[in-house]
């Protein structure tokens, strides 16, 4: 899948930042753009996510979160509104010399909290990383119980006969 807009980076930036520096969690801005499509497309090409457009950003910057350290984004996480009651945790990736950190838990926490304040009660994600979001309280589902995401996106994607994300959903207060 090469197109003007898709080409994968093959590797990340080294970022350098003290070893106590704090991490901060804060909405993207369109200036960050450029690093949610390295983050984002790095693990796509090794086949763990799927691939994002610099359009697909630009036009969807408002809804990620970013996690920062001394200026850069390490990590990102997004909330998709699917349906009236559903929406869609996506993108949702971090640098891989900042795993392990509970980062992507710390992107993925204030997507809950925006979903109470919107009025849906229920999350979902396709995932290749079922660990990580079964720790958040997510429980495995069948694919057939979202036929919203299968309408709006899963029937053109270039995965859509192999498939081998797993759906998961969670129920917010």
């Amino acid at each position: 899948m090469t197109s003007p807009l898709y080409a994968p980076p093959v590797s990340l930036p080294v970022i350098h930042c003290r070893p106590d520096a704090a991490v901060t969690i804060r909405r993207a801005r369109v200036g960050d753009v450029p690093r949610l499509y390295e983050i984002i497309n790095y693990y796509a090409a090794r086949g763990d996510m799927l691939p994002k457009t610099l359009d697909q950003l630009y036009n969807r910057v408002r809804t990620f979160n970013v996690a920062e350290i001394d200026g850069e984004v390490i990590g990102c996480a997004a909330l998709h509104i699917t349906w009236a009651d559903l929406a869609e945790v996506v993108s949702v990736a971090v640098h891989p010399s900042f795993q392990g950190r509970g980062i992507g838990r710390r992107l993925v926490e204030p997507l809950f909290t925006e979903a109470v304040e919107l009025g849906i009660p229920t999350l979902f994600t396709l995932t290749l990383q079922a660990g990580f979001f079964s720790s958040l309280g997510f429980r495995e589902i069948p694919k057939l119980r979202l036929p919203h995401k299968i309408w709006q996106d899963c029937s053109t994607c270039f995965k859509q006969d192999r498939c081998d994300e797993i759906a998961m959903i969670r129920h917010v207060p």
